[in-house]
């Protein structure tokens, strides 16, 4: 059972939405506007957050980045809009995954149950690859022994690129891997979120490599 925080200031969705979290099993907490999300998120420990767009006080773009500044839970965007940019956009600021209205609740509640597994994998040990370190456990991301924050999708990119050195990856294999469950987003949301995963990295960023007409590889030399 998890924490969901849904952010949507229509009752009528906002309620359809907490009933099929519950029968998934989950506790629901609920907010109106970005405003009372931010101080429900400051005040209890969620595990997944659902983030409507439009909103009145504060949309969910801002909210997505300034709950980025508080924690790295799994964020999925809800939208009436389909337009890549808008996606792009979220991404950018560190949503995990979109779904577009109208949706389906049963899609809905599958994407939150795969991007809840993928957070949960704890396997032991860390990992080091060149100056990075990173400690499955808990998710945390070292570069020169100095922890960096990553969203949840940039961890999971990182953590699959050090599983798998040297082995190249088209862009369609990355979202089959990363993403999933009906994803609605195209291949540039991969640059996208690589392109912000390399300049966290800072130097160490040179490490994932592209290869033109071909994908990306995760490389250190010896």
């Amino acid at each position: 059972m998890a924490n969901i925080l849904i952010v949507e200031d229509e009752k009528n969705m906002q309620s359809i939405i907490a009933e099929y979290m519950q029968r998934g099993g989950h506790s629901c907490f609920t907010a109106d506007d970005g405003v009372d999300a931010l101080m429900i998120l400051k005040n209890n420990p969620m595990d997944l957050m659902i983030l409507d767009v439009m909103m009145p006080h504060l949309d969910g773009f801002s909210v997505c980045k300034m709950a980025r500044e508080m924690s790295n839970l799994p964020i999925i965007m809800l939208t009436a809009k389909s337009e890549e940019e808008d996606k792009l956009k979220g991404y950018e600021l560190g949503a995990d995954d979109y779904i577009t209205k109208p949706f389906s609740p049963k899609v809905l509640l599958a994407k939150v149950g795969a991007l809840l597994r993928r957070s949960s994998i704890t396997p032991t040990d860390s990992m080091n690859a060149g100056k990075i370190t990173i400690i499955p456990t808990s998710h945390k991301v070292f570069v020169d022994g100095q922890e960096i924050t990553l969203t949840h999708k940039e961890y999971e990119l990182l953590h699959f690129f050090m599983v798998n050195p040297s082995q190249i990856f088209s862009r369609e294999q990355l979202l089959n891997r990363i993403w999933d469950y009906d994803f609605e987003g195209t291949t540039r949301t991969v640059d996208t979120h690589i392109k912000t995963l390399r300049q966290k990295l800072g130097d160490e960023g040179q490490h994932i490599v592209t290869l033109i007409r071909s994908g990306y590889k995760f490389e250190v030399s010896v």
